[in-house]
């Protein structure tokens, strides 16, 4: 056994693998064009900042409870029955489409497919501890992480030409397949588990875990608690903008094709495959104190992209600068993230490994909804290039306040 996991793409992290390309390509693809429709229905960026926000609570609320599961069930069957049942919901949406009012319709499906990813998510990262030898585990993650930008870059490439040139129905049909196709895969994967008792009914024991989880990470290692702190601020005010700002600049301010708006999408998932293959050609070069320096250069493309569309800047120049901009941006972010992934998967104790990672990423992910649903106010009130130019400037000054922070963790 010690043999086959010595090599990175064993049997079952192949079919982990597999997985997560065909449901993450549904998920990419679906989680494109649901806001985009809605935004060329209503003309509102309000609008849509505020169905983004409202989308990522559920997916932060079950983060947590999808750490708990992951750290007691299956993982193999906590996935298949997630892409079973997200199968499920895009069918319950086919049949509502053109039934039930638009807004209403769009909010709740979006909010119940991030629930599930959020709940989904953890499985798959517990589960690479038990797939993976320590010394595969930074290229196992970079793999996954790969395969996450993978579908984000065909995703919203093939789906902004489907939804182009037929609209809405066979996106979702295409998506629902996807998740079908998954989940049979998944039934094949073979991950080791070994069932925990418990004495008490599930709320308790999952109220009981998340607070053991979050002793571990306030008392145990603190250094958890502010890297967390940071992750939070930078989302509420970079990853908030960039989340609402791209379709704002392309389809609003810039007035370009939902065509273009998929390729800058399609940009964003290429940033984030090189990263990925940046970590994985890195490996332990990188290291925590890369982080705050990865956080300033976010912060700097961000100003790139608000100099980008100043009055008097062509329309074809400010698109093609934006979209290099977020390429680049993407890319940094998923350098580090699979550095800092992969050091909390080596220093978590195995029975806590899922529920701290759900809790850290929940917690940093609590602010993106205020900061979306603000940028929408934002952009609808103020020039786009003085939104962009605050943001920029404000998620420096977390980067540059960061660095003990970073460097901490690296001695921890």
């Amino acid at each position: 056994m010690e043999t086959q996991k010595s090599t990175l793409f064993t049997r079952d992290f192949t079919l982990v693998v597999i997985g997560q390309i065909i449901s993450l390509f549904g998920n990419a693809i679906l989680h494109f064009a649901l806001p985009l429709y809605l935004l060329r229905e209503t003309g509102s960026i309000t609008l849509f900042g505020a169905v983004n926000a409202c989308s990522f609570v559920p997916m932060i609320l079950m983060g947590p409870i999808g750490g708990t599961a992951a750290d007691r069930v299956n993982k193999r069957n906590i996935m298949v029955a997630l892409d079973f049942l997200t199968a499920g919901l895009t069918v319950c949406c086919c049949l509502l489409w053109g039934r039930a009012p638009l807004v209403p319709l769009v909010i709740i499906t979006l909010m119940l497919l991030y629930a599930i990813a959020g709940a989904y998510q953890p499985a798959v990262q517990a589960s690479l501890p038990l797939l993976l030898t320590p010394e595969r585990l930074t290229q196992g993650n970079a793999v996954i992480n790969m395969v996450n930008t993978l579908a984000n870059l065909l995703g919203p490439a093939l789906g902004g030409v489907i939804f182009g040139l037929w609209g809405l129905g066979p996106i979702l049909v295409t998506g629902g397949v996807c998740f079908f196709a998954s989940a049979v895969m998944e039934l094949f994967i073979r991950i080791p588990h070994q069932k925990r008792p418990r004495s008490a009914g599930v709320l308790a024991t999952v109220g009981s875990d998340l607070g053991e989880s979050w002793r571990y990470i306030s008392r145990e290692r603190p250094v958890f608690l502010w890297v967390t702190l940071v992750l939070s601020a930078f989302n509420l005010i970079l990853s908030a903008v960039m989340i609402v700002g791209l379709p704002a600049l392309v389809v609003q301010v810039l007035g370009m094709s939902d065509t273009r708006m998929g390729l800058t999408q399609a940009a964003t998932g290429l940033g984030g495959l090189l990263g990925g293959l940046l970590a994985g050609l890195l490996g332990a070069r990188l290291k925590p104190r890369h982080g705050s320096v990865c956080m300033l250069a976010c912060s700097a493309l961000a100003a790139g992209m608000g100099l980008a569309v100043l009055p008097g800047v062509p329309a074809p120049v400010s698109y093609w600068a934006v979209t290099a901009a977020a390429l680049l941006a993407m890319a940094t972010a998923t350098l580090f993230t699979v550095v800092l992934l992969t050091l909390v998967q080596a220093q978590v104790p195995g029975q806590l490994l899922g529920k701290v990672i759900a809790c850290i990423q929940a917690v940093a992910s609590c602010a993106s909804p205020l900061g979306q649903a603000a940028y929408g106010v934002l952009f609808d009130s103020l020039p786009p290039s003085a939104v962009l130019l605050g943001a920029a400037l404000l998620s420096a000054l977390v980067a540059l306040g960061s660095r003990g922070v970073f460097r901490q963790l690296e001695r921890s």
